[in-house]
């Protein structure tokens, strides 16, 4: 009886190191679209394929000029916005030391707001503590190759910005502030709110056009670094300035109360 527990307990654990062994090869080879999260409370990811896109527009000179970039390898990058409640998990757990305020518009599933770019770093190095995965802001390249999602219209769902497509002053919902992240319908790779809702802090520094900008997907770390990119724009903007090419910066320390930010990680 002793022998036969033993043996038991052998194949269990055999049968169990084969189990990690086929999460492992399952997490190396997720494919694009496929949609996973790194632990039970973790961000929601959604895996983008590799391509090649326009980056930009001719509207203003912070867009221009418009350039190809291109993407050699698929990345993951957040469904939603970074909500309160994932923030306040990371603030429970000691990884962030600030407990943003919400504007009296709530918490839970809302886009966590009033946070600079230094606090979304300190949230990534928590996240990727907690899973052992290397997470990370997306590059502004990734940001709008994610957002545009194949499409070349001022908004990925078409020309005009027309209304019930996204949270800003005039896209027709009056409720004043952010709404629960997810509330409108997802672009055509998955994400939702890259028009409007929270503004999303990038990886690069700020430059004041594309002139020189990578071409690789890369994010543009030269310039001026006292500055960091945001993208999407938010509820505070008319729409014209929540198209797939809009670009804003911020002072990297500012927390404002329209700016939040979505996280990536590299699919290897």
């Amino acid at each position: 009886m002793v022998v036969a527990g033993y043996r038991l307990r052998v194949l269990a654990l055999a049968l169990a190191g084969a189990g990690l062994a086929a999460s492992s090869a399952r997490a190396a080879d997720r494919l694009p679209g496929e949609v996973f999260r790194d632990c039970d409370a973790c961000d929601e990811m959604v895996v983008v394929p590799a391509g090649d896109f326009v980056m930009g527009s001719r509207g203003k000179a912070s867009e221009s000029p418009p350039h190809k970039v291109t993407l050699k390898k698929p990345f993951a990058i957040g469904r939603r916005e970074v909500t309160f409640a994932e923030w306040d998990r990371c603030v429970a757990a000691g990884g962030c030391g600030y407990s943003p305020p919400d504007q009296g518009w709530g918490r839970g599933d809302r886009p966590a707001i009033n946070l600079g770019w230094d606090d979304a770093n300190q949230y990534i190095a928590w996240l990727s503590k907690q899973t052992g995965k290397t997470y990370r802001l997306p590059s502004e390249a990734e940001w709008e190759y994610a957002a545009r999602a194949g499409t070349t219209t001022p908004f990925w769902w078409g020309k005009e910005a027309g209304k019930g497509h996204a949270q800003c002053a005039d896209c027709g919902d009056k409720t004043p502030g952010t709404a629960p992240a997810g509330s409108f319908r997802p672009n055509g790779f998955g994400l939702y709110d890259t028009a409007g809702n929270a503004a999303e802090w990038v990886e690069d520094c700020w430059n004041p056009s594309f002139a020189g900008a990578p071409t690789d997907g890369a994010a543009w770390t030269t310039g001026d670094c006292s500055l960091r990119v945001l993208r999407g724009g938010s509820f505070l903007d008319k729409s014209a300035a929540v198209g797939s090419a809009a670009r804003f910066r911020y002072d990297y320390d500012v927390r404002y109360y329209a700016n939040g930010f979505r996280v990536a990680r590299d699919i290897k």
